[in-house]
């Protein structure tokens, strides 16, 4: 899938015309007899051409002094594809420049989400580039300053929160990023020239609505490209929930979450987050705790990544067309990095039922209880924190290899160095190498660690028992060597691979095991 090119005005009007999912979150069209800005899915009567401006990013849009609309919700439309991982599209030709300017716009939104105050002088020196000049090719990528995209960034989760939830203006403001509310109210008036208490008082039956479907805690709603098979990404976490920690019910999923796990740091306790697909809408209902107002944009950025809400599956299918499997595979993530890593050590050389039990005591004799709105949710993952003082020989009590209790234990204590490394935007490289630095943990434990941690959607996995299996079944290859090579025809989408080739055996082989040694 191609974005079409906004310099040709009829094709970007055919693409509206046509409102192709494909398009959705990479193609915004502004009309100028409105003053709106939608997303190509919109259901309103289609503007004349004469009367519509494309825009590939919504600060675009609004910098031109577009206001979203309010029924297709520009704010809540899929991301685009991943910076450091776009350039590596067959279809994508980008200079040097242009990759640093979308790697800084994921960098300054990585910021904005943990609660940090972006700072343009910091993402500069981690590019390795001057102010002065991540400036000039912000402008000439992005069509708008950094500044710009920043204010648009908060005004869109502000407008997101006075539409779906019952939150105070005051806490709406902070939560956006806004120092102050003055400087809110004067931001939301001179871009939507209207206050928020006038938005929300336009959307009052709406949000009354909205407010009945959540009797507890918060509730966002976040749209992903269809189709999307949410039955089967939700059986793969259903297969590896922890009893206590996760459930799984049809289309909706409810866990705990450790402290610190979706901030970067210990600023929110632990709580709990509920999603629940709604096909027929092409939208996730995202549920959280109150007490993590202040952390929703965090929260929806790792929903996005946990449940893969921003895949193009239309690319990913046309690359993996010999693969069996239906369009709209997702590549499940993860809600806590450490977490999936720990698990990802207890799963090595063992079945996902065996690695399940596993983590269900790991978790009965560590975690900590937590409070939820269901009582079979009641307690939370530990933290390395915690683990890091912990005697190895507890955790090899509970049947645990001492290697692999010795591998948690280092994991552990070297969470701090490894937790930067799991935020996006980042390449797996770094990850797997400080990876398989540590005692217990080989290249296979790796890979799938960044796979999912990261949502890195290229990483085909190495010494993989099962994969083996399939390409063997499926294209007669006979060993490591021969699957690589042939694995090279589904780049840029190895991981998505992976996925089709592990649902491919069903029941006969699952795909926990690996030839890894500890």
């Amino acid at each position: 899938m191609q974005t079409p090119d906004l310099t040709d005005h009829a094709a970007a009007y055919q693409a509206l015309l046509a409102r192709d999912a494909r398009f959705d979150g990479c193609l915004f069209v502004g009309v100028t007899s409105t003053g709106i800005y939608c997303r190509p899915i919109c259901r309103v009567r289609t503007p004349m051409s004469k009367n519509c401006r494309f825009f590939r990013t919504h600060a675009q849009a609004e910098a031109a002094r577009f206001r979203p609309c309010l029924k297709c919700r520009p704010e809540i439309a899929p991301g685009v594809l991943h910076a450091h991982f776009e350039s590596h599209l067959p279809w994508t030709v980008m200079d040097a420049s242009r990759t640093l300017a979308r790697q800084a716009a994921h960098l300054l939104d990585a910021q904005a989400a943990s609660g940090d105050t972006p700072r343009l002088h910091q993402v500069a020196a981690k590019l390795g580039v001057s102010d002065r000049h991540l400036r000039r090719i912000f402008q000439t990528e992005h069509g708008v300053s950094p500044v710009q995209y920043l204010q648009t960034r908060r005004l869109l989760l502000a407008k997101q929160l006075l539409t779906d939830t019952s939150l105070p203006v005051t806490q709406v403001a902070s939560a956006s990023g806004f120092r102050s509310l003055r400087r809110f109210n004067a931001a939301f008036a001179e871009n939507y020239r209207m206050s928020p208490s006038r938005l929300r008082g336009d959307l009052e039956k709406e949000a009354a609505k909205q407010a009945s479907t959540a009797p507890y805690g918060l509730q966002i709603s976040l749209s992903y490209r269809a189709p999307c098979d949410a039955l089967r990404l939700m059986k793969f976490f259903a297969q590896r929930a922890i009893p206590g920690v996760e459930v799984v019910d049809g289309l909706r999923i409810r866990r705990s979450v450790r402290a610190g796990a979706v901030d970067g740091g210990a600023k929110q306790s632990a709580a709990w987050i509920a999603a629940e697909f709604v096909p027929e809408k092409g939208r996730v209902l995202l549920s959280y705790s109150s007490e993590w107002a202040s952390a929703s944009a965090a929260v929806a950025t790792a929903a996005r990544r946990w449940l893969d809400l921003d895949a193009a599956p239309h690319a990913v299918h046309d690359v993996l067309a010999d693969l069996p499997g239906e369009l709209g595979l997702r590549l499940p993530g993860s809600i806590d990095g450490f977490e999936l890593a720990v698990r990802a050590v207890l799963g090595q050389q063992v079945t996902v039922a065996g690695a399940r039990t596993l983590a269900s005591r790991f978790v009965q004799r560590f975690g900590e209880p937590v409070l939820t709105p269901w009582p079979d949710i009641h307690r939370a993952f530990p933290s390395p924190e915690s683990l890091a003082a912990v005697p190895v020989e507890r955790i090899a009590e509970l049947g645990i290899i001492r290697a692999r209790a010795a591998a948690i234990l280092a994991l552990a204590k070297a969470w701090p160095e490894l937790r930067p490394l799991t935020a996006s935007p980042q390449t797996p490289d770094a990850l797997i190498a400080h990876l398989v630095a540590l005692p217990g943990i080989g290249p296979w434990t790796a890979s799938y660690i960044a796979m999912r941690t990261l949502s890195w959607p290229d990483i085909f996995l190495p010494n993989d028992v099962a994969l083996l299996k399939a390409m063997k079944q499926l294209f007669n290859t006979a060993n490591q060597r021969e699957a690589d090579a042939l694995a090279q025809r589904w780049q840029p989408w190895r991981s998505y691979a992976v996925m089709h080739l592990w649902n491919s055996l069903e029941k006969s082989v699952l795909p926990n095991s690996s030839k890894e040694s500890t």
